[in-house]
C-alpha cells in the first residue's frame, strides 16, 4: 500500500484545512488508518484514527471538538477536517495504515510522505 498525503499549506488561526491521504496499490478498506503530527523539535504525536468500517474514530484531547476523521471507501481515501486551527496545529501531518485494529500509537505498516500545515497567529 502506498499512502499520499496532501491538503497541507497555511492558514490563519481560526481557519480550516481537510488532509486526504489517498491510498494506491491496493485498496485499504480493510485498514485502519491513523493520522500523526511533528513539530519541529518534537516527538511525532497520535492525532487521530479511524477502524475499518469507519464506525470507530479516535481523538487526541487536543483536537477533539475541532477535527473530524472520516473515509471513502470507493475513493480508497481518508480525510482530516482541521477546523478552529491554532498555531499549536503547525507540523507536518502524517497518515498512515494498518490492518486489523486502530491504534493510538504509531504501530502502523504503511506510512505516508506528510504535508506541512502551518497556522499562523
Amino acid at each position: 500500500v502506498q499512502l499520499q498525503a496532501s491538503g497541507g499549506g497555511l492558514v490563519q488561526a481560526g481557519g480550516s484545512l481537510r488532509l486526504s491521504c489517498a491510498a494506491s496499490g491496493r485498496t485499504f478498506s480493510n485498514y485502519a488508518v491513523g493520522w500523526f503530527r511533528q513539530a519541529p523539535g518534537k516527538e511525532r504525536e497520535f492525532v487521530s484514527t479511524i477502524n475499518w468500517s469507519g464506525g470507530s474514530t479516535y481523538y487526541t484531547d487536543s483536537v477533539k471538538g475541532r477535527f473530524t476523521i472520516s473515509r471513502d471507501k470507493p475513493k480508497n481515501t481518508v480525510y482530516l477536517q482541521m477546523n478552529s486551527l491554532k498555531p499549536e496545529d503547525t507540523a507536518v501531518y502524517f497518515c498512515a495504515a494498518k490492518p486489523r485494529g486502530s491504534s493510538r500509537l504509531p504501530l502502523y505498516d504503511y506510512w505516508g510522505q506528510g504535508t506541512l500545515v502551518t497556522v499562523s497567529s
